[in-house]
């Protein structure tokens, strides 16, 4: 016969861990949310930009005194495919991560990036991008006229770090 106290603590102890990790999920925004943002999934939009901008406002105040950028170190690690970074980046039209290392290279080969023909008036000494396909840029309206793309950049201004993106370059 089963013993219904052993079977009801088991079961209270089985939903009370089930909440802690249900909770701590909903408290904390999940840290992929970042790197799925610098892949352009889902692809810019103010609407997706602002979504991720309110992530990382629950989680950190952003640091603004370099290129023109907000900055949020969050407190855990955003990491996938093996890069690494706990920083969220925002810039006028850009939306992504700061990976630690010098990785523009490792980061086109992953990403399928071609170099850049511009090095974007002198900020980026490495620099790499991929326009989204058509069917993946956002409906007209949605961010003004450009073409979103995933870049993957190094520079001066980020002395060891890779900024990847996902970027609107304006028409």
């Amino acid at each position: 016969m089963l013993n219904r106290k052993h079977y009801r603590g088991t079961l209270t102890a089985g939903v009370a861990v089930a909440l802690l990790q249900v909770g701590g999920a909903i408290a904390t925004p999940s840290n992929r949310i970042f790197y799925d943002a610098a892949l352009c999934n889902p692809p810019y939009s103010l609407t997706a930009a602002s979504t991720v901008y309110d992530a990382a406002e629950e989680l950190a105040k952003p640091e603004t005194s370099s290129l023109d950028a907000a900055i949020y170190k969050v407190p855990q690690q955003i990491g996938q495919d093996g890069f690494q970074s706990n920083e969220v980046f925002f810039a006028n039209s850009a939306v992504g991560i700061l990976i630690e290392g010098l990785h523009a290279d490792e980061l086109a080969a992953k990403y399928d990036l071609k170099p850049e023909t511009s090095d974007l008036l002198g900020t980026s000494s490495k620099g790499y991008s991929r326009q989204l396909s058509e069917e993946r840029q956002p409906a007209p309206g949605l961010t003004g006229p450009g073409k979103v793309s995933i870049v993957a950049r190094e520079g001066g201004g980020l002395p060891g770090k890779t900024l990847l993106a996902c970027e609107l370059v304006a028409d």
